[in-house]
């Protein structure tokens, strides 16, 4: 092992040891190089001749770049061109950082780390797999889950996924819930939550999250060392008043020594810029440090920078501009509202009675879907494909549900949508 990984391992046994049983192999052997290119680059920086750093420059001492891009970017060029750190720019993680303790009041009282900078939810969450989770190693989530989940955990990590029903007729299914916990055997578990959920579209409701965090105390007081990691990609799309608002990550960063919670999240959905891939990772846990997490921090950019090197440092430098910009949450919250009054006319269409011999929509609340169930066996497949065929509607079909994005739809073709699902419906049986 790299002797700046036994000095990190060796931190992190210091300030919390039972974080290194929850660490992979892959977690302990890793660290973010200090003392090498990276360590001496930093040193020549400011030096009058810097023969260092491996990019090319202007005799200036600017970034070379190609001149067409200057009437296309209106950004400083150094704010564009060179690399950016592997942990992300620091003003757009100080500046991520304070989002989330505004978003979730309920961390004003906890200690948690600085966040991550990663290449979106997804690239978050394959980091997390480097850091936790070892071949064999069971994770835990719900049975309407997205499918990438099983590509980047199971595919590339080796782990085995355990599912556990999302509902119990109108609500979180709790028994089942707990059941899928109870039954691994190994003294680590991974349990990855997403609310609002993909596919689901659903959001425990105020009432249903303290049972949920009773559960993984009661795991964690009987020793079992538990990584919660928490999928947000959707924070703060919910639409109902009786919705848990805050992050499930307030109520797990601080509740026991043996669990960590990992917050995966980002502008993607929240900010809608889908393809400029910034997402972050952020970490909690009872009794975290300052120093713990930096360890966490230099590990988690130490995978970064052995997986991709680093985010894009243009994305990162226009989100920075744009949040520090008087209309930002201003016009945030026009499109948040053009979300809700598409949520709002598909849940009042949905459930008209014309259509309850047929389609049998799923618990939502929230989020970009919504799913449901087909009446009379007829088969899902089929449906999607006829609804191709005769009425040009393309849908998504997870087994025996089907989901409906409404956040692709607009407010004027809702009520065809569903009336061209009812339709294929009637046509097959």
């Amino acid at each position: 092992m790299n002797p700046q990984a036994n000095t990190l391992n060796e931190l992190i046994r210091k300030q919390h040891p039972g974080i290194l049983d929850m660490l992979s192999e892959k977690g302990k052997n890793i660290f973010f190089p200090k003392l090498g290119i990276l360590s001496q680059s930093a040193q020549a920086k400011g030096k009058k001749i810097n023969a260092s750093i491996g990019e090319a420059v202007e005799d200036d001492g600017t970034s070379m770049h190609l001149p067409a891009f200057d009437t296309l970017i209106n950004l400083p060029v150094n704010s564009v061109f060179p690399y950016a750190p592997s942990s992300g720019k620091k003003d757009l993680r100080d500046t991520w950082k304070s989002f989330l303790i505004r978003k979730n009041p309920s961390l004003q009282n906890l200690t948690i780390g600085l966040p991550v900078a990663t290449n979106g939810v997804t690239h978050g969450i394959s980091m997390a797999g480097y850091m936790f989770a070892d071949q064999g190693d069971t994770v835990v989530l719900s049975d309407l889950y997205w499918e990438n989940y099983s590509l980047i955990l199971e595919n590339g990590y080796g782990t085995h996924i355990k599912t556990f029903e999302l509902f119990n007729n109108s609500g979180f299914n709790l028994s089942s819930f707990s059941e899928a916990l109870s039954s691994v055997k190994q003294e680590k578990i991974i349990l990855l939550l997403n609310f609002p959920n993909n596919p689901a579209g659903y959001t425990p409701l105020a009432d249903e999250i303290d049972p949920i965090v009773n559960e993984i105390h009661r795991l964690a007081i009987a020793g079992k060392k538990m990584v919660v990691l928490i999928d947000d990609a959707y924070f703060g799309l919910v639409y109902e008043d009786n919705v848990f608002k805050e992050s499930i990550f307030t109520r797990i960063a601080g509740l026991h020594e043996n669990v960590l919670a990992v917050k995966l999240d980002g502008p993607t959905k929240e900010d809608y810029v889908w393809g400029f891939r910034v997402g972050f990772i952020t970490y909690g846990i009872k009794g975290g440090t300052p120093e713990l997490y930096e360890a966490l921090e230099n590990k988690t950019a130490g995978a970064i920078r052995g997986n991709i090197s680093n985010i894009s440092h243009l994305a990162q430098s226009l989100l920075k501009t744009v949040y520090s910009q008087e209309g930002y949450e201003a016009a945030k919250k026009q499109k948040y509202d053009i979300l809700k009054k598409r949520y709002t006319l598909l849940k009042e269409t949905i459930s008209r009675e014309q259509y309850a011999g047929y389609l049998d929509p799923l618990p939502f609340n929230s989020g970009y879907f919504m799913c449901l169930k087909l009446r009379k066996g007829i088969d899902t497949e089929q449906v999607r494909l006829h609804l191709l065929e005769k009425y040009s509607t393309g849908v998504i079909v997870f087994g025996h549900v089907i989901r409906l994005a409404f956040s692709s739809v607009p407010l004027s073709k809702i009520p065809e949508l569903v009336d061209n699902l009812y339709r294929a419906c009637v046509d097959l049986v």
